[in-house]
């Protein structure tokens, strides 16, 4: 049509990336993502595609043909896109990316959460309980820098010692040479209190989880507050702490860290699980779980998806595009979904159990909206994400179930599925605004 602009061929479109750090998205002629990767430079990264050198490249060759369009999304720094496309990856699991969508080998950043001292080390081999893990990335030396840089700033620990609280012995523990350069606080000394060590554990969690700005303004209070009461040390401490912070050169923005699937789960022993503990008379053989996304309450979606036999029934899953809600607001967004689901489909079976993402609030946001609805699942629960708690109706206090369980493992599984096929549809939704 007159006056639209017209589309750039990729090879000319990458001219205009700009030179900094970001993730790229490949497309093909339907618009589907195809591959995410991730580069220091976006201008030099995808142009490099369409050089002729790339056609003689055994590992890309094969498909750059079928490359339609190219988008980008910028970051702040190499470890931001480090780690957004890792994300992304299992987000929208492009077809050229397999190695990191259906390995089990790539690192992980792993916190030993339960230790007195929490130690921060990278693994091919995560552990399912007790940590909090990041990843996984396909890029180990990129993670190694990534640490080193976040080590500068919050002096945690990766040594493999295991430190007690009970043993005199470390108070004569010589600490090795990072206490020395001031890149550890040398816990092995005991010379942090595990209360001052976990609060440096707690921010290293904010950054990664994306909540650099939030810890940045909650510094400045702290510093602020210190300052007028005259603790000037820890004022100051505080001060270098900002400053590293805005700093660095590295730092990361991860909003989808655990991965269970890395974790075995027995189906048969997670649906008995669910049967005793929930005290039902028969085997749950359809679970289907909702989850909420959207960024600053734009763009915002849903997710069901459903399991068979503890299975994914891809077929069964479906998306929302929220209609009637504007700004943030998960309560009535998730009414919204649970309206649409269960008022409009009079035909269709309900679900054995119904799981949510949340705490005791989103439960009886729907419980609400099913009190008004002609479909009814036959058990209710949300599954809060900080505790793993599991909330249920007419029950005052939520149930704690065991780490090790398959049953509270086959429900870390349909939530954690439901929040990647909803933030697929987001990712998707926001890239229409980079065309």
């Amino acid at each position: 049509m007159p006056g639209l602009p017209l589309k750039l061929e990729p090879a000319e479109k990458v001219k205009t990336f700009p030179h900094s750090s970001g993730v790229y998205l490949m497309k093909d002629d339907v618009e589907r993502v195809i591959y995410v990767g991730k580069a220091k430079n976006l201008h030099h990264r995808a142009c490099s595609y369409f050089y002729k050198g790339a056609g003689e490249d055994p590992r890309i060759a094969a498909w750059i043909p079928e490359i339609k369009d190219i988008d980008f999304i910028e970051t702040e720094s190499e470890v931001d896109a480090l780690l957004m496309e890792a994300r992304l990856i299992k987000d929208i699991q492009p077809k050229y990316n397999r190695d990191l969508k259906d390995s089990k080998t790539f690192p992980y950043l792993q916190i030993r959460i339960r230790e007195p001292f929490p130690r921060v080390e990278l693994t091919r081999k995560p552990k399912s309980y007790g940590t909090k893990l990041f990843g996984p990335f396909t890029n180990s030396l990129g993670l190694k820098g990534a640490v080193l840089a976040l080590q500068k700033v919050f002096k945690f620990r990766t040594c493999t010692l295991n430190i007690s609280l009970h043993n005199d012995r470390w108070r004569w523990f010589r600490p090795c040479i990072l206490y020395s350069i001031h890149q550890c606080t040398a816990p092995c000394n005991l010379r942090i209190t595990p209360e001052e060590y976990r609060q440096n554990i707690k921010r290293l969690l904010c950054v990664l989880s994306g909540k650099k700005k939030q810890l940045l303004n909650e510094l400045q209070q702290e510093m602020t507050a210190a300052a007028a009461e005259k603790r000037y040390e820890i004022a100051a401490e505080l001060r270098d702490q900002i400053h590293d912070l805005q700093t660095l050169d590295k730092r990361g923005d991860v909003k989808r860290d655990v991965q269970p699937e890395v974790f075995v789960i027995d189906p048969r022993a997670g649906v008995i699980g669910l049967k005793k503990v929930f005290k039902l008379e028969t085997l749950p053989r359809v679970i289907e779980g909702i989850d909420i996304a959207h960024v600053s309450g734009t763009d915002t979606v849903a997710s069901l998806v459903k399991f068979i036999d503890a299975t994914p029934f891809k077929q069964g899953y479906k998306r929302y595009r929220i209609k009637t809600v504007k700004g943030i607001d998960d309560y009535a967004c998730m009414r919204e979904v649970i309206s649409r689901r269960f008022s409009h489909e009079p035909d269709d079976v309900p679900p054995d159990i119904l799981l949510v993402d949340g705490g005791r609030g989103q439960l009886n946001a729907v419980l609400e909206t099913l009190s008004q609805t002609p479909l009814q699942p036959g058990l209710v629960i949300s599954l809060a994400k900080q505790e793993e708690e599991v909330f249920v109706a007419n029950q005052e206090k939520p149930l704690k179930m065991s780490r090790h369980s398959f049953a509270l493992r086959l429900l870390q599984s349909v939530r954690d599925e439901a929040h990647r096929f909803a933030q697929h549809y987001h990712h998707i939704l926001r890239q229409k605004h980079f065309k």
